[in-house]
């Protein structure tokens, strides 16, 4: 086979990287049972994250970052997948320890392949990507706490980001009202086209004193940012409501007490993408292929080709993206 293109992250210092796409054979690539051409892929914090030295993801350079992929396999030693299948790739070692998406071939284990479900292609499920289903998961946590939508309204922070955004969309189409908190000046029709019942800044989620118990305002929160945020959804959630949590943009620390748990019997839930088990996984990729797929996708998509990546990972770092960047390899 021909040389074909992928994105490396190189460190020029302890203190720098440098990101450059580069030819290479499949030969380069890690062992793996599944060789998948890749159509799709996207960005997501963790990739942002994995281009700066600072960053804490990737241990070994040069690297392939990338924690999401979506293609067809071409070659495969396990019986489960065949030549021509399309699947997907999200999170495991992708992108951190192992070569990632941001290639136009991958080669995987096995166990990190899922079948791509009937009902979503092969662009859409990477429009949702990691970010989308980790806004899934969040989401089918608070069901499986009982959640319904006459509970009343429910919070998301870090609403304009990849996860906030699909997590403030799935609630909206399933008849929840949704009050959405965001850093980014100007996003009201942004969210509002989401379906956000109410917009609010990112200072309303995080005041200034932040009270043990707070006045009941939400039946529950979905929490992506982490810090003082996810403390004041705790504070200000209703009895017996539920609040996930998936991220630490706005810090890692949770100041919190035990009140909200035994007088108003709060469930935290946390959401972890990255080793969620296979079973649970599938039935994830099929809510978002049935009851929780999306009409707006393009709403809050920028598409982009391999080239551009290096610009809009900067960005990412730099300042934030608005909603989700999905990056074509084919």
């Amino acid at each position: 086979m021909t040389a074909f293109r992928a994105l490396f992250v190189d460190q020029k210092s302890p203190e720098e990287t440098s990101l450059e796409i580069k030819s290479i054979q499949l030969d380069d690539l890690p062992e793996g049972d599944v060789t998948i051409r890749v159509h799709y892929s996207g960005i997501n914090y963790k990739d942002g994250l994995a281009t700066l030295a600072s960053g804490n993801i990737v241990k070994k350079y040069p690297f392939i970052p990338g924690i999401d992929a979506a293609g067809v396999v071409i070659a495969s030693s396990d019986y489960n997948f065949k030549e021509g299948d399309p699947v997907i790739v999200t999170s495991y070692e992708l992108g951190v320890s192992h070569f990632g998406g941001y290639s136009e071939y991958i080669r995987v284990p096995s166990k990190w392949v899922v079948p791509l479900p009937d009902g979503l292609t092969l662009r859409e499920a990477m429009i949702y990507g990691t970010a989308g289903f980790t806004a899934a998961m969040s989401v089918l946590a608070l069901q499986d706490h009982g959640a319904n939508p006459q509970d009343g309204k429910v919070a998301v922070s870090g609403a304009t980001g990849g996860v906030g955004s699909i997590a403030t969309a799935i609630l909206s189409k399933l008849g929840f009202s949704v009050v959405a908190s965001s850093g980014k000046q100007g996003r009201v029709d942004y969210l509002a086209k989401l379906g956000a019942d109410e917009i609010v800044s990112r200072e309303a989620f995080q005041p200034e004193k932040l009270r043990p118990l707070d006045k009941e305002q939400f039946a529950h929160a979905i929490d992506c940012v982490g810090g003082k945020p996810l403390s004041y959804l705790l504070s200000t959630t209703k009895y017996g409501g539920s609040v996930t949590t998936c991220g630490m943009s706005a810090g890692y620390q949770l100041n919190s007490t035990v009140y909200p748990f035994i007088l108003r019997g709060i469930h935290l839930l946390g959401i972890d993408s990255v080793y969620c088990p296979y079973a649970r996984r599938k039935e994830v990729w099929h809510h978002i292929a049935t009851d929780f797929k999306l009409d707006s996708l393009d709403a809050i998509t920028t598409e982009i080709p391999l080239q551009d990546l290096p610009e809009a990972l900067k960005k990412n770092v730099q300042d934030g993206i608005l909603g989700r960047y999905l990056v074509r390899l084919i």
